[in-house]
């Protein structure tokens, strides 16, 4: 791969590692259609594409965010659904206080277990992205991991046994593993609400497959005993870090990423420090459902 790959007559995208990439010459708040085709085409192959120094209003955010599908409501997590008045569809991700003590947005300053957006729901979000308002001087760090290069690494006798199986995706607790708003807690997987997805999956545009794994706490494999559905699940988790991009933030970065093919995680930081960022997510184009899967073995 070239280090350096011209998408347009402005536009850069340099790999970041792995996997991710850098898009470079580019200003989201006043971009063209062959830009956004340029942008597309670096994302069905990078999975995870940076866009440093933007200055984004929300309503520029929203305006980029619409050129990749119908904008989706913001999850509700622990704290419930946060956004700046007058812009429903921007979630904050914030550990600040108002004047009244209350949080102004979600997911505090603790550490955020690796997961995929909403995947509780049947049909969950296509994208995310996440622009950096104000951030810490350490720490906050959020980690992106290659779904597709987690099943590569696989063995044949893991991917034979998995191909074919389903995984109840858990929507009782978010990502930092609090409570979401109007559900009651709940520690068997079996009963507690979720939806049950593909282990395995399709990128319905680049036809790459995938694992598809939501989180880990409260995962259960269908149709398996609860103590059988814990050991394949510790044996499909061992693989999760096979590729890894580490994101440190700076001022005025946009990171876009596909919510099909990664998952993410977020470092922990001080409480004291403030960290304010802005979220968007797109509405998913369709359930990573049976026809999905039966694509995706084809490939296997």
């Amino acid at each position: 791969m070239q280090n350096n790959v011209n998408l347009s007559h402005s536009i850069k995208v340099r790999p970041l590692g792995v996997f991710g990439a850098e898009v470079q010459g580019i200003d989201l708040a006043d971009v063209t259609d062959m830009e956004i085709d340029a942008v597309k085409k670096a994302w069905y192959r990078h999975d995870v594409l940076l866009f440093r120094n933007q200055q984004l209003t929300d309503d520029d955010l929203l305006s980029f965010s619409r050129h990749f599908g119908t904008l989706d409501s913001p999850p509700n997590q622990g704290a419930g659904r946060k956004s700046p008045p007058g812009y429903p569809e921007v979630y904050i991700v914030s550990n600040v206080l108002d004047e009244q003590g209350a949080p102004i947005g979600a997911l505090g300053d603790g550490e955020a277990a690796w997961h995929t957006d909403m995947s509780y729901l049947a049909q969950p979000p296509d994208a995310s992205m996440l622009y950096s308002l104000e951030i810490p001087a350490q720490g906050g760090d959020t980690w992106f991991s290659s779904m597709k290069a987690a099943l590569a690494r696989m063995p044949k006798t893991l991917v034979e046994r998995i191909r074919t199986l389903d995984i109840k995706h858990d929507g009782t607790y978010d990502s930092g593993g609090f409570l979401r708003k109007g559900l009651q807690s709940s520690n068997d997987p079996r009963g507690s609400v979720g939806t049950p997805h593909p282990v395995v999956i399709q990128h319905p545009v680049s036809g790459e497959p995938a694992l598809y794994l939501g989180r880990r706490l409260n995962a259960y494999v269908m149709g398996l005993e609860l103590a059988e559905s814990e050991r394949l699940l510790d044996e499909i988790w061992s693989y999760v870090e096979t590729a890894l991009y580490r994101h440190r933030w700076a001022l005025g970065d946009l990171v876009l990423w596909d919510n099909r093919t990664t998952m993410h995680r977020r470092d922990a930081f001080d409480p004291k420090a403030r960290r304010v960022m802005h979220r968007t997510q797109i509405k998913g184009s369709g359930a990573p459902g049976r026809a999905t899967r039966l694509r995706a073995l084809q490939r296997l």
